[in-house]
């Protein structure tokens, strides 16, 4: 029984999905569909306030640090959640972090 507890948990965790192997997801397609046309009215939106009239370089400053916090804040939030789920729900650490495929070792299946 010791012997079909990894392949049932391969079977119902991973699906058959495999690591990338190589740059994790990034430089994708979708990647540059959104920094390139989807974020484009809010390159416009930063550009005008710098450069349109009248022009206010504090509230301006002001709007820069905003949208970096917020996109700060959205990245490293689902950074983390990203790691919990690989640690609960695939056995180890996303890629970038750990090694590449499921694994095993998961602390949530110790028990079995």
């Amino acid at each position: 029984m010791s012997t079909a507890l990894p392949a049932l948990m391969d079977a119902v965790l991973y699906h058959g999905y495999s690591g990338t192997e190589g740059l994790t997801g990034f430089p994708n397609i979708g990647t540059y569909l959104i920094f390139a046309v989807i974020l484009v009215p809010v390159y416009i939106m930063v550009i005008s306030w710098f450069a349109g009239e009248p022009r206010d370089t504090k509230t301006g400053m002001l709007g820069v640090s905003y949208l970096i916090g917020i996109t700060a804040q959205m990245w490293i939030g689902m950074f983390i959640l990203t790691v919990i789920i690989g640690l609960v729900f695939y056995g180890g650490m996303p890629e970038p972090l750990g090694a590449a495929g499921p694994s095993n070792d998961s602390p949530i299946f110790s028990f079995l």
